[in-house]
């Protein structure tokens, strides 16, 4: 996910696309200790993915506190 696309994003948007990412990440490492999944940077890229909306969600949160 581009940071251009998550910038349109609305505050609950980005909270649920937040809680979604979670989600995939856990089930994603479940399925590499299980030894399912072979693509096991797929976890990263979720991971970034997940620190790039929590940071736009905190700069959107901080905009709407001013």
């Amino acid at each position: 996910m581009k940071i251009i696309e998550i910038r349109k994003l609305s505050t609950d948007e980005l909270t649920k696309e937040s809680s979604k990412l979670r989600d995939e990440i856990v089930e994603l490492k479940k399925q590499k200790v299980l030894g399912e999944s072979s693509n096991v940077r797929l976890v990263r890229h979720k991971r970034k993915d997940l620190a790039r909306v929590l940071t736009v969600l905190s700069e959107q949160l901080a905009k709407e506190k001013i």
